[in-house]
């Protein structure tokens, strides 16, 4: 009986998709991300995009914090988002440097 339950349970868990699971995954990716932006010069370089992804996903801690997963999840893809920006930025600005 119990094997059922745990079953029903994990089942369930699989269909809607636990917000933990998915903020870490997002979460992780936007801190990589942000990491290598940082050490670009993104603060110097595309320090709009740079700041607004490392805020973005410092709040994205505070929401995941407070179990809000669904609020963490589409903060941390924004701060990711603002990160691949910086990246692409300086990517951009150093291939076109004379």
């Amino acid at each position: 009986m119990q094997v059922r339950f745990v079953a029903i349970g994990a089942a369930a868990c699989a269909l809607v998709g636990c917000g933990g699971v998915q903020y870490t995954a997002v979460s992780s990716a936007a801190s990589s991300r942000l990491e290598e932006a940082r050490a670009l010069g993104a603060q110097r370089l595309a320090p709009y995009e740079y700041y607004f992804a490392k805020e973005h996903l410092e709040q994205s801690r505070v929401e995941a914090a407070r179990a809000s997963y669904s609020d963490a999840v589409v903060l941390a893809q924004e701060a990711d988002e603002y990160a691949s920006a910086a990246i692409e930025a300086i990517r951009k600005s150093k291939s076109d440097a004379p």
